[in-house]
């Protein structure tokens, strides 16, 4: 089981104070849990800094009418086949698509998958959630 470590933290009381309201919007139950997840966000973009497999989400908004793009989205996709775990389209509306795709794999080829997709012709929106897959967080 792992060890609780309690340890005290000296802070400029205007920045306490913004702390205080900002983990009240969030809905945090104590400010011990707002500061885990702070540590946590950091340590996950150091993940992404370095070599180590990381997991994450490719949010994609584009019109399904324009020409040719769905097949350059497919190939694309092909082509970097090894990182996607899944991918999920939902018709949005008549003419809009949202297509999320979970990928795994190492941080620059997950990064120049994203992209590539993004950067497809007739996309609207794209953007890389960036995650982990757990094994360097407790």
């Amino acid at each position: 089981m792992r060890r609780l470590i309690r340890f005290g933290v000296s802070l400029d009381n205007d920045l306490l104070d913004k702390f205080d309201k900002l983990i009240k919007q969030e809905n945090y139950t104590n400010r011990s849990e707002a500061i885990r997840d702070l540590i946590r966000e950091k340590l996950v973009k150091k993940e992404w800094i370095g070599n180590k497999e990381v997991t994450g989400a490719i949010t994609l908004v584009y019109d399904h009418h324009k020409r040719e793009l769905l097949n350059s989205l497919i190939d694309i996709q092909h082509d970097f086949h090894h990182l996607i775990v899944s991918s999920q389209h939902i018709h949005v509306d008549h003419d809009n698509c949202l297509e999320i795709i979970v990928v795994k794999g190492k941080p620059r080829e997950v990064e120049k998958l994203a992209n590539m997709m993004k950067a497809a012709k007739g996309v609207k929106y794209g953007a890389l959630s960036m995650a982990t897959t757990g094994k360097q967080l407790k």
